[in-house]
C-alpha cells in the first residue's frame, strides 16, 4: 500500500460487515455525490458476501478487508477498489472505468464483459478471465485459466504466468499479451508481431499495475480475423 492511500485510510469510513447488511454497504457508496468529502471506505468482515461495493460512481477508494464473494466490485465507474484477499465469480464484472485490485486471486470470469478501467489480480484467475471484454485492460500477476479472454472484442489481458486451453477463442480485437507458456490457443486466435504500439501498451499495463516484469518477455497474442463472417472453408473452426 502505498504512503498516499494509507494516510487516506487513516481518514476512513469504517463500515462493519458484522453489523451492517451488504445492501445497506451498496446502498451507501451507490448515493455518494461526486464532489463527496467521504473518498475513503474501509470494509470490514466481507466473510465472503457477494455482490459488494458495486455501482459505484464517485472517485472515492474502498477496501475490502477480506475475502468477497461472487460479483464483488462490479458495474465500477470510477472507483478504487481493493479487495485484501480472494474475489468469488466475476469480480469486477462489467466495469466502465476505476481500479480494482484483488491482493489474493481470482475466481472465473475475472473482469467479465468489461468496457473501461483496469482490473489487477496479484495472484492467479481461474477460467474464462476477461471473458467478452469489451474495452478494460486486466492485469494478472499469476497465471489464468481456460478459456480465457473468449470472445474479447476490445481491450487488453496481461497474464505474467500461464494461460490454460483455447485462449483467445473467438476472439475479436484485444490484445492478449502472455510471458509464460499457453496450453493451447482458441478457435481464430494467432501469435502477432510485437509491434513499438503493442510495447507500448502492455509497458504501460505493466507499471500501472505495480509489476516489475519486463515487456520483452512476452508474446502476443491477437485475432486471425477468419471468423469474422462466415466462411464455408472456415466451417470446422466454428
Amino acid at each position: 500500500m502505498s504512503l498516499a492511500l494509507q494516510t487516506a485510510m487513516e481518514d476512513a469510513v469504517i463500515y462493519d460487515l458484522a453489523t451492517h447488511s451488504p445492501r445497506d454497504l451498496n446502498a451507501a457508496l451507490q448515493t455518494l455525490p461526486a464532489g463527496t468529502s467521504q473518498t475513503s471506505w474501509v470494509v470490514r468482515n466481507p466473510r465472503g458476501a457477494h455482490a459488494l461495493a458495486v455501482g459505484i460512481t464517485a472517485p472515492v477508494t474502498v477496501r475490502l478487508d477480506g475475502h468477497v464473494g461472487y460479483y464483488a466490485a462490479g458495474m465500477n465507474d470510477g472507483a478504487t477498489i481493493i479487495i485484501a484477499g480472494n474475489a468469488g465469480t466475476g469480480v469486477a464484472e462489467n466495469m466502465m472505468a476505476g481500479l480494482v485490485r484483488v491482493q489474493g486471486d481470482a475466481s472465473q470470469s475475472a473482469g467479465a464483459t468489461a468496457h473501461g478501467g483496469l482490473l489487477v489480480i496479484e495472484g492467479n484467475a481461474a477460467a474464462r478471465c476477461g471473458i467478452s471484454m469489451k474495452g478494460g485492460d486486466i492485469v494478472v500477476k499469476g497465471s489464468v485459466g481456460h478459456m480465457s479472454a473468449f470472445m474479447a472484442q476490445s481491450g487488453n489481458l496481461v497474464v505474467c504466468g500461464d494461460a490454460g486451453e483455447a485462449l483467445g477463442d473467438s476472439l475479436y480485437e484485444a490484445n492478449l499479451f502472455v510471458k509464460g507458456a499457453v496450453k493451447s490457443l482458441g478457435a481464430d486466435c494467432e501469435v502477432k508481431e510485437m509491434t513499438k504500439d503493442k510495447l507500448a501498451i502492455l509497458t504501460a499495463l505493466l507499471r500501472e499495475a505495480g509489476s516489475e516484469e519486463e515487456p520483452a518477455g512476452f508474446t502476443l497474442y491477437g485475432s486471425a480475423r477468419r471468423l469474422y463472417h462466415f466462411h464455408v472453408d472456415n466451417a470446422g473452426a466454428y
